[in-house]
């Protein structure tokens, strides 16, 4: 059996800081159709015996957030 130790040794380790060149970057052709779809957020089992739809979970969410106090909106320098 070989000792992995060996392996790790030879790694190269990450440096600071990277010189990337961005000139060649492209914007994401997809970008705008990720944008308007919908998130998925994992829920606990014991949330989901409650709230088992979308429909259902939304309108808490909602109900909850017209609670909230509002925030302030914020600044931009």
């Amino acid at each position: 059996m070989k000792n992995s130790t060996n392996k790790i040794e030879k790694e190269v380790e990450m440096l600071h800081e990277y010189d990337l060149d961005f000139s060649q970057s492209r914007p994401n052709n997809f970008a705008a159709i990720l944008k308007n779809q919908e998130r998925l957020v994992p829920i606990d089992e014991d949330v989901f015996k409650v709230f088992d739809n979308s429909e259902k979970v939304n309108n808490a969410l909602r109900n909850l957030i017209k609670t909230m106090p509002k925030r302030k909106a914020q600044q931009t320098s």
